[in-house]
């Protein structure tokens, strides 16, 4: 059967009542932030447990002056955060159409349910970006490629952003740790087990003003991007080979010092650091700042025996909500 290529033949097929569904979630970068837009690898972190999850379907309305679509965010949006995803809702539907070649039709709805919280280095745009556009791939009864979709999320992902390096739009469709480097992924080899607590401060960060801020630093001085790079990409380099050697304590050194490089360079806060702080010293193996930076959260890499009271310290610090995130063993293979 041909697939109608207007949005009336697809309704007319599938039903006016047809709904689409789409999810996708958070991440974490491990290590390797700032860096990875530069070329310099980085390891990160599905989130399975902070999900968007999206749904498509035809209104009985007619289009109105918003053009061809309704956008409904649930949760505590603000309605800041509502009106920039709308937005880009609009512009992401627009190029989901045109890449699959469908024109015109009714009136869409579209209802976006997202736990993940934005400003946190926790992947929400490119998540909630992925959960719509399966939701309208679902609905128009679409193949949509991996590389496809990682291709919508991350235009989308470089209008919100800026420069973006393409690790959220990818690993927030992963199912295991990724080790990124230049647009490409391939699973880590993980050869221990441990806990991952990521804890909220409850401050957004700008991605956008960390990379001018990294990025002026390095025009200012010279030798400062190469220094920063080839440390960046030694501590990721150290941290790869320890996690698939299931040296834990090894990766948690790791964490620690790529965190002083992230605050020398002026990109962590006074709460982070106290979070930091907190978490090594109740018992965790490794701690940093983990996104952008200037806000956002606290990744802490802990044994099962001390997660209690490395949360317990953290939320003393400031944490507003903390999530464990569980690292199994896996073997990492090229693909």
């Amino acid at each position: 059967m041909t697939l109608p290529t207007s949005v009336e033949g697809v309704a007319q097929d599938r039903g006016a009542h047809s709904v689409g569904i789409g999810r996708a979630h958070a991440k974490a970068i491990l290590l390797g932030e700032h860096a990875v837009v530069y070329g310099a690898p980085a390891l990160a972190l599905p989130i399975p447990q902070l999900t968007a999850t999206a749904s498509a379907g035809w209104s009985s309305r007619g289009r109105d002056a918003q053009g061809e679509l309704s956008f409904t965010m649930t949760g505590s949006a603000s309605r800041t955060v509502v009106t920039q995803a709308s937005e880009g809702l609009r512009r992401l539907t627009a190029a989901f159409k045109a890449r699959m070649g469908i024109t015109g039709g009714p009136h869409l709805d579209v209802i976006l349910d997202g736990a993940v919280p934005p400003g946190r280095g926790l992947g929400s745009s490119a998540a909630n970006s992925r959960a719509i556009i399966l939701a309208l791939a679902d609905l128009f009864g679409r193949e949509l490629s991996e590389s496809a979709a990682f291709e919508l999320v991350q235009t989308a992902e470089n209008v919100t952003h800026g420069r973006a390096s393409g690790v959220d739009a990818m690993t927030v469709g992963a199912s295991a740790p990724l080790l990124f480097r230049q647009g490409r992924a391939r699973p880590l080899g993980i050869g221990c087990e441990a806990l991952f607590i990521i804890a909220d401060s409850g401050t957004a960060g700008s991605t956008k003003e960390a990379v001018e801020r990294l990025r002026h630093s390095f025009e200012r001085e010279a030798g400062a991007r190469e220094r920063f790079l080839g440390r960046a990409t030694e501590l990721v380099g150290r941290s790869r080979l320890a996690l698939a050697d299931g040296e834990a304590e090894e990766v948690g050194s790791q964490l620690t010092h790529y965190h002083e490089l992230l605050r020398a360079a002026g990109l962590s806060t006074a709460r982070i650091d106290a979070m930091v702080a907190a978490a090594l010293a109740a018992g965790s193996l490794g701690a940093k700042i983990t996104g952008g930076g200037l806000g956002g959260c606290v990744l802490a890499l802990t044994r099962p025996e001390q997660a209690r009271q490395v949360t317990a310290q953290l939320h003393e610090a400031g944490a507003v909500q903390t999530w464990v995130v569980p690292l199994r063993r896996q073997s990492g293979h090229a693909h």
